[in-house]
């Protein structure tokens, strides 16, 4: 299950027009990482084309994949909440060219223009949402005695 919450179904024009005059694009070969889990948050990313997958790490293991993200998907919104430290790791699955974004001007924005702030706020909460019921329903699947019961 991947994030059906885009940029442009998330964001009106203006602000969507707003935040992209900030971005910067960006290149990763496969296997970059992107971000290490329990580190800063200063940066977040639009994924262009490629693959991002975001890791967990497990003590004594290779880092468990949680979910992989793809096109026009937000990588990262750790940058979005005190204290600012990412709650995963991020590697490219594949060459990935993206959009990417100072986490503290895009929270500066926010703060001085109200109704891009709750514009911002509400797609990065809504892909949060989106993201934690994936979780919830991978681990359905994998744990209950029944699976996640989809109808």
């Amino acid at each position: 299950m991947t994030s059906t919450i885009t940029l442009a179904s998330a964001l009106p024009a203006e602000h969507r027009t707003r935040l992209m005059s900030l971005a910067r694009e960006v290149s990763f070969p496969i296997g970059t990482r992107l971000f290490e889990e329990h580190r800063h948050a200063d940066r977040f990313w639009i994924i262009r084309t490629g693959t991002v997958a975001l890791d967990l790490h497990v003590p004594g293991r290779r880092a468990a994949v949680i979910e992989t993200l793809g096109h026009n998907e937000l990588v990262g919104w750790s940058w979005h909440f005190p204290p600012y430290t990412w709650q995963l790791g991020g590697e490219a699955t594949s060459p990935v060219r993206a959009y990417e974004f100072d986490a503290e001007t895009v929270r500066r924005l926010c703060d001085e223009d109200a109704a891009f702030g709750r514009a911002i706020a509400v797609w990065v909460g809504g892909v949060v949402a989106h993201r934690l019921h994936a979780a919830r329903v991978r681990l359905l699947d994998l744990y209950a005695p029944y699976g996640s019961g989809v109808r």
